[in-house]
């Protein structure tokens, strides 16, 4: 992101947003570059790194607009949204989310979408650009960085569209990540270097799928994610 989000002076617009991304220093970048209220009209009033600490700072700060990542300890922005949807469709004051992501993957933006969120941009949106779609979304607005617009009307709008594979869905966001990993070939430890977690986290995540899906071993697993083109 970039400078210049200074709005009109004076301007009487206002809202209230949490910030939810695991890493502190591009928490802290947004925080600086948008949180002015004074100049932007954005709000800052909470930040959280995991799916836990989101859930419970929006529920108790209850915002406009949440800025969600798409990758988070516990679960994903996916995991978010599941856990507040009683808060998006409030039906006073309802929480609106914008996914805010490094990620243009397909299944990470039509995942959180699927899940809820009002839209979606990636990490190079400039300050200025960032606010705006803030405040498009706060009023209703679904919001989408160029690239992806097209892809999305385009997944959803499609009449071959594959449907919604509830298998997958069971899958928290840092599990289909391993699950990937895992189908690849990778062994437990380059994983575990990959994904910034530990071997035995790496081994629960893989004991999960294979509960989940009703699966045996890896090589199961790896025909069965090949079989989703999922690789």
């Amino acid at each position: 992101m970039t400078e210049d989000t200074t709005v009109a002076a004076g301007t009487e617009r206002r809202v209230r947003v949490v910030l939810v991304d695991d890493h502190r220093m591009f928490r802290t970048g947004v925080q600086a570059e948008i949180g002015r209220t004074e100049t932007t009209g954005v709000e800052v009033v909470g930040e959280a790194a995991d799916v836990d600490q989101a859930v419970a700072v929006i529920t108790a700060t209850r915002p406009e607009v949440v800025l969600l990542d798409v990758h988070l300890p516990g679960g994903g922005g996916v995991e978010v949204l599941r856990r507040c949807a009683n808060l998006m469709t409030a039906p006073e004051n309802p929480v609106r989310f914008l996914a805010l992501s490094v990620s243009d993957a397909a299944e990470d933006v039509i995942g959180v979408i699927r899940g809820g969120a009002r839209g979606y941009v990636t990490k190079t949106i400039t300050g200025a650009d960032l606010v705006d779609s803030v405040f498009r979304v706060q009023e209703g607005d679904a919001v989408f960085s160029p690239r992806l617009a097209g892809f999305v009307l385009d997944a959803f709008a499609s009449t071959d569209a594959p449907p919604v594979d509830e298998d997958l869905d069971r899958l928290t966001q840092r599990e289909r990540e391993v699950l990937r990993l895992i189908a690849r070939g990778y062994a437990y430890k380059e994983i575990a270097k990959q994904l910034f977690i530990s071997v035995k986290t790496v081994e629960s995540h893989v004991s999960a799928v294979l509960r989940k899906l009703q699966l045996s071993n890896r090589h199961e697993l790896t025909r069965w994610a090949t079989a989703r083109r999922l690789v």
